[in-house]
């Protein structure tokens, strides 16, 4: 089994970052790439500035934080990933700009290579399609953000071989993860029951059955979740959980798996989440808002 040294991620985003600054930290080569040059320059203040804080906090001390920022480097060049060992996929949740980016990664990544995809529902049989190494295609869908949160859900596909999931099981554990096993159905484990409940918290306000404060508040001490379900959706971004709810009404043919039209409404307004400054929410505030109507 090949050692993996060397670790290219795609997508500088909150994830792609967030995977890339894990990998460096825990000793690997990293190449972060992004299409985008202003993506990069916020993916590098945003590495730096989280492992400064993870130094405030005692959790890494300066000499492993100057090692780990030395082994990573940014590009927007492909062609720089053709010697890594392993590829970690963490761009837009679309499964056509997925596969496009698969089929790419197959023709300049070196034959060995592993070719992951962080994707948090759509189909690694599909994906692995795209290429000539379907064995070699894998899911390795992180929980937001990487650097903390201590799951990794990895996904074989159809013809996801042994040694790929072996492989990348070991990497996960490496990072210091604990790994959870999923077929290769819509939403896997994690996603099929979370997107579900965000989304019937969204009926639950469309129908103005309660305000948004009363059900985030009712879920955080009626049931000890850390975060409200509108809270968290406007922190991984409403337009993803749109999509994967769209992943899961498509896939598993289900009408309770319809998106909530409040859900719809929101993105089709701009109104994203905490990337945006606002979403249920509006984060432009320095103080609570007033109680608004469940609608636009």
């Amino acid at each position: 089994m090949e050692d993996i040294k060397v670790i290219g991620v795609v997508g500088s985003g909150q994830m792609g970052s967030g995977i890339a600054q894990l990998a460096a930290v825990h000793g690997f080569h990293v190449w972060l790439l992004d299409t985008d040059s202003s993506a990069l320059s916020r993916a590098t203040n945003s590495i730096s500035s989280s492992i400064q804080r993870l130094i405030t906090k005692g959790q890494l001390t300066q000499a492993v934080a100057t090692e780990a920022l030395g082994r990573l480097q940014f590009t927007l060049n492909l062609e720089e990933l053709r010697f890594a060992d392993v590829v970690i996929e963490a761009i837009v949740e679309s499964e056509d700009v997925k596969k496009k980016l698969f089929k790419e990664l197959d023709k300049i990544t070196k034959p060995s290579a592993i070719l992951a995809s962080n994707t948090s529902s759509i189909s690694i049989t599909r994906l692995a399609s795209a290429t000539s190494r379907p064995r070699q295609v894998i899911g390795m869908h992180f929980m937001n953000p990487p650097p903390i949160m201590k799951l990794v859900e990895i996904v074989r596909g159809a013809d996801t071989s042994d040694e790929t999931f072996s492989r990348t099981k070991a990497l996960a554990e490496r990072f210091g993860k604990k790994v959870i096993c999923s077929q290769d159905y819509a939403g896997f484990i994690v996603n099929r029951i979370l997107m579900p409940m965000i989304n019937e918290a969204f009926f639950t306000l469309y129908t103005g059955i309660a305000t948004k404060e009363d059900i985030d508040i009712g879920m955080k001490l009626g049931t000890n979740h850390p975060m409200g379900p509108l809270e968290l959706a406007d922190f991984i971004g409403l337009d993803v959980c749109l999509s994967i709810m769209r992943v899961l009404h498509a896939g598993l043919g289900d009408t309770k798996y319809a998106p909530c039209p409040l859900l719809v409404q929101y993105v089709d307004a701009g109104r994203l989440g905490r990337k945006r400054g606002i979403g249920v929410y509006d984060y432009s505030k320095p103080t609570e808002p007033k109680k608004p109507s469940s609608r636009l």
